[in-house]
């Protein structure tokens, strides 16, 4: 499944950055996270109850953060796995600024397996969007006024 799309911030590209690099602002934004740690190799553990369509579950993973190029992008490496099955994914954030706002590109890649598969690659993605979209909306209610 992939997944790509845009978010406009109206505030600075350097307060985004450090924003999404601040583990406790990650895990207020994240929906359904119930735990955002970061691991002594600097990677992080994540708990979090997702549900698409009627399959609900808890969900642990590993959110490794590479090829950081500090306020311009990184890549985001995630594997997963809870009651309804597994995600394997992988993204980029890019960040660029223009009049003081600042434009976030995503772009991934997930695969997902065992019960949670079965609802379907448009039931799928639908709720990945949703998903994206209550992040940044709550993300964005996070960062100070532009």
């Amino acid at each position: 499944m992939k997944i790509e799309g845009t978010y406009r911030l109206v505030v600075a590209r350097d307060v985004v950055w450090r924003a999404l690099m601040n583990p406790k602002i990650l895990a207020r934004a994240l929906p359904g996270c119930e735990k955002f740690e970061t691991n002594p190799d600097g990677s992080y553990s994540a708990q979090m109850k997702v549900g698409v369509a009627a399959i609900k579950g808890t969900y642990q993973a590993r959110v490794e953060i590479l090829d950081v190029v500090p306020q311009e992008h990184f890549r985001m490496k995630v594997e997963g796995k809870g009651t309804g099955g597994f995600l394997r994914g992988e993204g980029t954030l890019a960040l660029t600024e223009e009049s003081g706002a600042t434009q976030i590109a995503y772009a991934g890649d997930a695969q997902v397996g065992g019960v949670v598969a079965s609802v379907g690659q448009r039931l799928m993605l639908a709720a990945a969007r949703q998903i994206i979209n209550q992040f940044f909306e709550a993300f964005r209610n996070q960062l100070p006024p532009g």
